[in-house]
């Protein structure tokens, strides 16, 4: 490993056999972790939506085209989505306290460094380095969020920790717009860049690796909830394991990957062009853009926390139906706000709150449904392999995107997104019926049935056990 040889994960220490140390110990741990993978990814955002609120300022001060930004956003969404997938692979083999830190501090400091270019191929290099680094931190969110919650629980815990980039959403496009308007685009980036950095010095302090690194047994030994026999054992795997046996050759993996292209469409081209859209169309400031833009993060959350709880609690850990049913009310809240001719920024904002809660849904649960559906060991690199199509997706919202919308106007935008929208209800349709759970020996869940007889079982097998006994005494 060499230089990198700090990345490797933690070993495991001496488990603690105490049940009320135990108790205690989990209870402080997953708190601390929650808290500080929430605070570290809420900055990973802030330092990568501040760019993309300042390009209303590029086009006046250096007169950059919708196609030249389009670029910009494309190397950014595919730089990003590259190394979300190999950050994956390396995540699940490292420390996850160090990898999301490290990343957090180098994003910062590029982020400073796009403040000070002004050619279009210098701003093109350090937000694609800015991006490869963004995607450090995601793949160690996804395996804490793996080996610290368990399955029957993890939609409710995800669905919190996914709103912490809509904490970061509704926060930057505040805070880079004011500073585009009143102290110039480059305070837009590098405020921001100040914050990461500092962000990631408090991942370094307050982050730890999985459970058995700090002496505490696996969560599924500790809540009991095993999902099936394949998560009883905490082995390690190898990197072919890892990628081809659970990712690559699992067909749902792929499945997820599509729908999740045509998701990140929507999701980035609203992100992205939506506050180009108000200034154009509805004469708003940037502050005023900036402001309705916000809604889209703050619905983001509330769509994160419904979609994470309905999955669990009514839908029993199937995320397909929350994913469908979201994706489908997209298409009408987009169509809505492409109809609205007025100008009336409380109307804009509810728009874009309704879109933000819809997307968010199938944005967070597809990746939730990629862990569940790989290995505990191999969430790392499944959420990448399915995040690195995503962000072929988002790519596609930036340069062709912005080409589309240059030759056909904000009409072409709308028409283009809305069938995405279609596109992606279709593709998570056949996900409704899929239980979050996998086999041992092959990335097929199994049925519901299948499972529930498995775990009468395992009851009617301890039972019987200590009726023997006892008729041995």
């Amino acid at each position: 490993m060499g230089f990198l040889s700090f990345l490797k994960p933690a070993p495991h220490i001496e488990e603690e056999r105490n049940p009320e140390v135990v108790q205690k110990k989990y209870r402080y741990w997953r708190w601390r972790i929650f808290y500080s993978m929430y605070i570290g990814y809420a900055f990973y955002y802030i330092t990568r939506g501040a760019f993309k609120f300042a390009m209303p300022s590029l086009i006046l001060e250096y007169g950059f085209t919708k196609g030249d930004l389009g670029i910009l956003l494309s190397i950014g969404s595919i730089t990003y989505g590259l190394s979300k997938f190999i950050s994956g692979v390396m995540s699940d083999r490292a420390n996850p306290r160090y990898f999301m830190a490290f990343g957090l501090i180098i994003t910062g400091l590029f982020n400073i460094f796009l403040g000070m270019s002004s050619t279009l191929f210098m701003l093109a290099i350090f937000w694609g380095l800015n991006q490869w680094f963004q995607g450090w931190g995601w793949p160690p969110s996804a395996r804490l969020l793996t080996h610290w919650y368990s399955q029957k629980e993890r939609g409710t815990w995800w669905g919190f920790w996914n709103s912490a980039h809509s904490v970061g959403g509704f926060l930057i496009p505040i805070i880079a717009a004011a500073c585009a308007q009143f102290l110039g685009w480059q305070w837009a980036v590098y405020i921001p860049g100040i914050l990461g950095i500092s962000a990631g010095l408090f991942l370094l302090n307050r982050l730890r690796d999985t459970p058995r690194s700090l002496g505490l047994p696996t969560v599924e030994k500790f809540r009991n909830d095993y999902a099936t026999a394949s998560h009883e054992e905490d082995k390690d795997l190898n990197l072919k394991q890892i990628l081809f046996d659970y990712v690559l050759k699992n067909k749902y993996i792929w499945m997820l990957g599509i729908s999740y292209f045509f998701v990140y469409i929507i999701r980035q081209a609203i992100n992205d062009w939506s506050m180009i859209y108000f200034i154009e169309t509805k004469s708003y400031s940037q502050v005023a853009a900036g402001f309705s833009v916000s809604f889209f993060e703050i619905g983001g959350i509330f769509g994160s926390l419904t979609a994470g709880w309905a999955s669990d609690k009514i839908f029993k850990g199937r995320r397909g139906p929350i994913n469908a049913l979201f994706a489908f009310g997209v298409i009408f809240a987009i169509s809505m706000m492409w109809l609205n001719p007025l100008a009336v920024m409380a109307l804009d904002s509810i728009f874009m709150f309704t879109i933000g809660f819809l997307i968010f849904g199938p944005q967070m649960l597809i990746g939730i449904a990629a862990a569940e559906l790989s290995h505990k060991k191999a969430a790392g690199t499944a959420t990448g392999f399915v995040g690195w199509i995503a962000y072929l997706g988002a790519a596609t919202a930036g340069y062709p995107l912005g080409l589309i919308t240059q030759k056909w106007g904000w009409e072409g935008f709308f028409m283009f997104i809305a069938a995405c929208g279609v596109i992606s209800v279709a593709c998570l349709l056949p996900l409704w019926n899929v239980k979050s759970f996998v086999s041992k020996k092959s990335s097929t869940p199994p049925p519901d049935d299948q499972i529930d007889a498995l775990e009468a079982q395992k009851k009617g097998s301890t039972i019987s056990s200590k009726d023997k006994n006892k008729a041995k005494t």
